[in-house]
């Protein structure tokens, strides 16, 4: 096995021991210089039941997938862990790294969403491969004004993470970063508003797409005159009124 380390430029670190530790100390396995990471923060046991992963008494935070653990839980390649601000991924030595940009597979783990406003505040909730709220069988539970029935989902397609509101009713407008939207490929650190739940996307090393400004504009105004043709326009129109004088003053000569 081996992990894999979020945004950061530290290399992978590989093992195939029973016992890993981890912690700031030196004395562990793997150590994590961390000021929030106890010096043994948790162990790793390579069992009949796979990876379980132990957290050591008064260690601080610890998150699978967004979840907190508190003791114990079984991992899995793919899975995320996070040590304090230090977020790992759980990877099989045989994993091929397909990612281009974002990692699909590491976005699917880290991305999660926040709830800032609502009911639901205060909580982390893993997007996983699918997510649905709403007051379907399973779904996380949205309130609506009026008890209304609705389904938001978020899913995994082609890569991108898709927030579908087809299945909201539409007075109730969903919107992404203040936009209406009814299907909306979602970037990390995006604001997701439906009646009075409001949602950030984080995602933890997944970097959104950068936006590129667009070309300027091509001026409409068209050319100004050559400051040779302004000028010979001005000497035209001289010499024609030089001639027009002359004629008068020769027909008021030949009058006298």
């Amino acid at each position: 096995m081996r992990i894999e380390f979020v945004s950061s430029a530290r290399g992978d670190f590989h093992w195939s021991r029973p016992v890993l530790t981890i912690g700031r100390s030196e004395e562990n396995d793997l150590v994590v210089a961390d000021g929030q990471v106890a010096p043994r923060h948790v162990q790793v046991l390579h069992d009949r039941r796979g990876l379980v992963l132990e957290v050591m008494p008064d260690a601080g935070r610890v998150y699978v997938n967004a979840r907190p653990v508190r003791e114990r839980a079984l991992l899995r390649p793919g899975d995320s862990l996070s040590l304090g601000e230090c977020r790992m991924l759980i990877r099989d030595d045989t994993d091929i790294d397909a990612r281009v940009g974002a990692p699909p597979n590491e976005a699917r783990c880290t991305a999660a969403l926040r709830p800032v406003a609502g009911p639901l505040s205060g909580r982390v909730v893993p997007v996983g491969d699918r997510l649905e709220l709403g007051a379907t069988h399973g779904a996380l539970p949205l309130e609506l004004p009026g008890n209304d029935a609705a389904l938001l989902g978020l899913a995994w397609d082609q890569g991108e993470l898709v927030l579908d509101a087809s299945r909201v009713p539409a007075r109730h407008a969903v919107r992404v970063n203040g936009v209406t939207v009814v299907r909306a490929a979602l970037q990390p650190g995006d604001q997701i508003g439906i009646a009075n739940h409001r949602f950030v996307l984080d995602a933890p090393g997944w970097a959104a797409e950068p936006v590129l400004a667009p070309p300027p504009e091509e001026s409409l105004d068209t050319a100004p005159p050559e400051e040779g043709g302004a000028r010979g326009e001005i000497w035209w129109l001289i010499g024609t009124a030089a001639l027009l004088a002359i004629g008068i003053a020769a027909v008021l000569f030949v009058r006298l």
